[in-house]
């Protein structure tokens, strides 16, 4: 039967990506009355293998420049290559689950160390268990909270929302039953994008990050009027920006450009004037900071109010989804549902909202308990944190859903610093205050975040199920045992790299999220004053670049995350169109531009995975890097120079492509 359903794989649907007429269903790749194999002792492990690694690869590359790279291409293309090896018939359906199960470990990820690391950023008790437990129980209230909504997004709204990456991983999962040529690329630009990063980490042979400063009168500008470019010359990091592509990269840099360029020459124009520190907690005068501090003092405060607006704006903009979405759920709790005959297709079942509900509140208790007893020892505060993280995360679950069905980018950020705000304020007024306030709020702050992080990458996972004719009682069901492995690993990971690196002072992993989390939680727990202003000037921002269509969440946090890991994202998406607009044959180039996609996952993939193993090896003593040389002029020439010839290899490599090869 299996082999029967490969014979019959052909490709998606004409209507798999257009609005569906009246009276028109879709009809998946996988036929709904087949019985085709997908959870599999293969599949299961595989998935799990995939878990773990991407969960150490995925929580090295975030903390080190603040972007988690979306694990579900690269996974999907592994399973896929070793299907093809291992000659493997009707892998289709374990390639999902095998998809689904890996791809835990980048949402968790983006969960934990948003927040988290921000523990260790301020000196507090961060043991295993709590990492690793807020990440779990973020992760499964994700999980439960977006399966009602999966009929909305995936089906009633079928193509109205374009799922960018959903639609990446589908088509990689369908040619990848055709043969696994993609796989043997992703290994070829996985080993040159992690040999590269490897040599910068661990041997220092050139240097990661270039400047201006590297030329005389860059070095005197950068000093008189505190103007300085820079660029990290990192493989990983361009591929990211490859990915994302121009427009949001364009959009990412104009904010950190607006930071950098715009608003640091002005607040330095007026630095001879004063003569005492301006601002909450600053302690220096304006004009003995470097340009670095004042964008930490001054500029990134405004980059953390537009975050926070942003997410404001995104709950605002989905309450109507919300309602309909809770109703559709209410309707099927109580037997409203008239449709039980047509829902026992088993590419429609989700996993009954009787055992949804008490997993919820099993949750709930385990959560409480968690609090009471790990974090805050006190009855109330225990319950009022319970009540923040599941109000908060359920009203978000949409806003994360709807941004990954959009543009395929998760605003996790910016919603989980809104949470960590109104936590304090709350915890602040029932008496929960210094240290143990701090710890409080980043604890409710790391599960929140990780269940919309979880919120918005399962929706991928459902609507690459729903295209091919998965079971998604299945997806959901095992997604639970791909949360607690990737949390584990997570725990672990973020350990080993604070120990490695840390998270703060010279030579650390920038965590910039981590960083911002941790710069707005203090002041408020400590009773020092918050820059209230600059928040609100950058809460205003985001208003006004709402109302003229720009992206404000893009922008912002351009303005927050620092120049040198923004501008190689604008040189990603440079080589990205570049690429895909070369020929004047539209096929030429969507096959130039997907074999780029799959070069940029290699590098992505490759140095990530490489950037880990640098770091054990330097947290068991083993580190090559001459520091005078690495931090020398030369050695950024060179990685100047290497990163061109990065760039020029991409570009020659993805017009390669022809569309005969894609087919």
């Amino acid at each position: 039967m299996s082999h029967e359903t490969v014979e019959k794989i052909k490709g998606l649907p004409e209507n798999a990506y257009t609005e569906l007429k009246e009276g028109e269903e879709y009809q998946p790749v996988m036929s709904p009355t087949r019985i085709v194999p997908e959870v599999t002792t293969w599949s299961v492990l595989w998935g799990l293998v995939m878990a773990v690694v991407f969960s150490a690869a995925a929580a090295y590359l975030g903390l080190k420049i603040g972007q988690v790279f979306e694990a579900a291409i690269p996974i999907a293309i592994i399973a896929v290559g070793l299907s093809t090896v291992t000659k493997r018939k009707g892998a289709l359906g374990e390639n999902v689950i095998i998809q689904s199960i890996g791809a835990s470990s980048g949402v968790i990820v983006a969960g934990a160390i948003f927040t988290l690391p921000a523990l260790y950023i301020l000196n507090l008790d961060a043991e295993f268990y709590k990492v690793f437990l807020a990440s779990l129980f973020g992760g499964i209230l994700g999980i439960l909270f977006l399966i009602p909504f999966r009929k909305y997004f995936v089906s009633d709204m079928h193509g109205k929302y374009p799922f960018p990456e959903a639609t990446a991983t589908t088509e990689v999962l369908v040619s990848g039953e055709k043969g696994g040529s993609q796989a043997r690329l992703l290994l070829v630009s996985g080993l040159i994008g992690g040999i590269y990063d490897f040599i910068i980490a661990t041997f220092g042979w050139w240097s990661e990050v270039v400047t201006t400063r590297v030329i005389p009168i860059g070095e005197a500008i950068a000093d008189k009027a505190k103007l300085v470019f820079k660029i990290n010359v990192g493989a990983a990091v361009m591929g990211l920006g490859y990915i994302i592509g121009l427009k949001y990269t364009a959009i990412i840099a104009a904010g950190s450009f607006v930071g950098w360029f715009v608003i640091i020459p002005i607040i330095n124009y007026f630095a001879p004037g004063l003569t005492e520190a301006v601002g909450s907690n600053i302690t220096d005068v304006v004009g003995n900071m470097s340009a670095e501090q004042i964008f930490t003092a001054y500029v990134r405060p405004i980059g953390i109010g537009g975050i926070a607006m942003a997410g404001i704006i995104g709950i605002i903009r989905s309450s109507s989804i919300i309602k309909k979405a809770f109703g559709l759920a209410v309707s099927e709790l109580t037997g409203g549902n008239k449709n039980i005959a047509k829902e026992e297709l088993r590419t429609r079942r989700d996993i009954p909202m009787a055992i949804i509900a008490i997993g919820i509140m099993l949750t709930a208790v385990l959560l409480f308990v968690f609090f009471q007893f790990g974090v805050v020892h006190n009855l109330t505060h225990a319950l009022v944190g319970l009540g923040i993280v599941m109000v908060i995360a359920f009203l978000f679950t949409t806003v994360a859903a709807n941004a990954i069905a959009i543009v395929g980018t998760n605003p996790v950020s910016g919603m989980t610093l809104m949470t960590l705000i109104i936590a304090s304020l709350i915890l602040a007024s029932i008496g929960l205050s210094g240290t143990s306030g701090m710890v409080a709020a980043l604890i409710i702050g790391g599960v929140v975040c990780t269940a919309l992080s979880m919120a918005g990458g399962f929706i991928t996972d459902l609507k690459i199920g729903y295209w091919l004719g998965t079971s998604p009682y299945k997806q959901q069901t095992w997604k639970f045992l791909g949360t607690l492995v990737s949390a584990a690993t997570v725990g672990g990971v973020i350990i080993i790299l604070n120990k490695t690196y840390g998270f703060t002072g010279e030579g650390a992993l920038v965590a910039p999220q981590a960083n911002a989390m941790a710069a707005v939680i203090e002041p408020m727990m400590s009773g020092k004053p918050a820059p209230w202003l600059l928040y609100g000037a950058g809460a205003f921002l985001s208003l006004i670049l709402t109302m003229i269509g720009v992206p404000a969440l893009a922008f912002s946090l351009g303005m927050f995350i620092p120049l040198q890991l923004n501008t190689p994202l604008l040189i990603g998406g440079i080589v990205a169109h570049i690429v895909g607009t070369r020929s004047k044959d539209a096929k030429v180039n969507q096959a130039r531009k997907e074999r780029g996609t799959l070069i940029a996952s290699g590098f992505i993939a490759g140095g990530a995975l490489m950037g880990v193993i640098s770091a054990v090896l330097k947290f068991g003593g083993i580190n090559f890097v001459n520091a005078e040389w690495f931090e020398s002029h030369s050695a950024e020439i060179i990685g100047f120079a290497m990163f061109l010839i990065l760039c020029g290899y991409m570009i020659w490599e993805s017009l390669r492509a022809k569309p005969e090869a894609e087919e």
